[in-house]
């Protein structure tokens, strides 16, 4: 039976071109399938990066318009943004082509590894990231499917050598037993996964209210077959803690078995030690240790000697769109990053703190639910990171359509920062904002730009750098 396990070889996505769908289309071709796919942003003529990459690894994309399915195809996967008006539903069901979630192929997949679940509100991508690196380094050969794109994946030369387009980076087979996945609790998908290991970095406010977030945690730790690492330094997530002994910590006077102690950030890298051995990556923030101690933890207890951890990461080349730094012009780096919730905004920001004396954030929230939601752990959390000197700009809040409310606009969030005595601006179009925040910059400042769910903050980002 399809749905028990993944005794299929035609399958089609619906919306190919997000990352959790094109994540899991590029593993299921690495391991033998015919894959395809479609998504609302291929369209006829136009040059979409995402669909030329996807084409190189083999798989097939089409417009959405229903002519990607056929006799042939076996099994429809949809993420939860696809509706049933969608031509492609229509035409699966026409045709009788069972439809599944992209959460429930996941679930599927995880049963075929020993798979470690990396769940938390924050961090998950960056810690997956850094655990695959560990475990390949370490010679274990691991798989991951994750949310965003690993550099040392994205670089990676073809079998013959040549580098090509590049890779999504988000992805990847490996011929050993583990595999690293982010597990998503944002749409409650979390509950779903029966993975080997779990790993529970944090709990904040983000998607839902604590306590759904408590109870979607608990499930998630009642489905841990085995090992289940938590991080002590998080009071909600220490909660769940089933061993300390396996648990972390950035508390010094913690009881756990991994401790981080004696951070420091230079510029661009930080150093830090975990149970007395150091650690030196080329990041920033105090939350890229907790990450790194995370994976670490993690690691470890699959046998990774904490020498071999920390040899690993020193060599770790970051995310896509996670605090990735573009450069350096004129004084001003620009940093692009995909935070876009209140502790990851603030966490953001204050990473920056150390590089120069100046940080100029801007913003674009994403759906008006989230942003109405959210809207005053935004505004204190921002509030409480800024320094007199730093700035917050925020642009209009990115609609991906559907029906909304849209009775809160990004300039609701900007006031209430400014009646906190803080330096706060709004520039509705974004495509603005270079022009108008210009007169900011000074020549030892970082532009910090932050956002998630828009497809285009990429091009955006490029497109400032191109002209600072």
């Amino acid at each position: 039976m399809i749905r028990d396990n993944l005794d299929f070889k035609n399958v089609f996505f619906i919306g190919i071109a997000g990352t959790g769908m094109s994540a899991i289309a590029q593993y299921l071709a690495g391991i033998g399938k015919n894959v395809s796919g479609s998504d609302r942003y291929f369209l006829h003529n136009v040059f979409n990066e995402t669909k030329e990459k996807l084409t190189d690894m083999g798989i097939h994309c089409f417009e959405q318009n229903g002519e990607g399915i056929n006799h042939e195809t076996e099994l429809v996967v949809v993420s939860t943004a696809v509706e049933d008006t969608v031509p492609e539903v229509q035409k699966a069901k026409q045709l009788n082509v069972p439809i599944i979630k992209r959460s429930e192929l996941l679930a599927l997949i995880t049963k075929s590894k020993k798979t470690i679940a990396v769940g938390g509100t924050s961090g998950k991508s960056t810690t997956s990231a850094m655990l695959f690196d560990i475990l390949q380094y370490a010679g274990l050969q691991p798989g991951i499917i994750s949310g965003a794109g690993l550099i040392s994946i994205i670089k990676e030369a073809r079998p013959d050598g040549s580098v090509g387009r590049g890779k999504i980076g988000n992805a990847k087979v490996g011929s050993g037993e583990l595999l690293v996945i982010e597990a998503d609790e944002s749409d409650g998908s979390i509950v779903q996964y029966e993975a080997e290991i779990g790993l529970l970095l944090n709990i904040d406010k983000d998607h839902q209210e604590i306590d759904e977030l408590m109870e979607i945690f608990i499930t998630f730790k009642k489905n841990t077959r085995s090992l289940f690492v938590v991080n002590q330094s998080n009071s909600l997530a220490k909660k769940l803690s089933r061993n300390i002994k396996h648990d972390f910590s950035i508390d010094s006077n913690s009881d756990a078995g991994y401790v981080a102690t004696d951070f420091t950030q230079n510029g661009l890298t930080i150093s830090f030690k975990i149970n007395g051995i150091d650690f030196n990556l080329n990041t920033v923030g105090r939350h890229n240790m907790e990450n790194a101690l995370a994976a670490t933890a993690v690691a470890n207890q699959l046998g990774v000697d904490l020498k071999i951890c920390a040899e690993s990461l020193q060599h770790y080349q970051g995310i896509y769109r996670r605090h990735q730094v573009l450069g350096n012009k004129h004084g001003v780096w620009l940093i692009d990053d995909y935070a876009h919730n209140p502790a990851k905004c603030a966490a953001s920001i204050e990473a920056c703190q150390n590089i120069a004396p100046k940080v100029i954030a801007w913003f674009q929230p994403h759906g008006y639910g989230p942003t109405r939601f959210l809207r005053n752990d935004f505004v204190h959390e921002i509030a409480k990171a800024l320094r007199p000197e730093d700035e917050i700009w925020m642009s209009e809040i990115f609609y991906a359509g559907g029906t909304a409310t849209k009775d809160i606009s990004a300039n609701d969030l900007i006031n209430d920062i400014k009646a906190l005595n803080r330096s706060a601006f709004f520039v509705e179009n974004r495509n603005d904002f270079l022009k108008t925040v210009r007169p900011h910059l000074t020549n030892n400042c970082v532009l910090l730009l932050m956002g998630a769910r828009d497809p285009s903050l990429e091009h955006f980002a490029a497109q400032i750098w191109n002209d600072l």
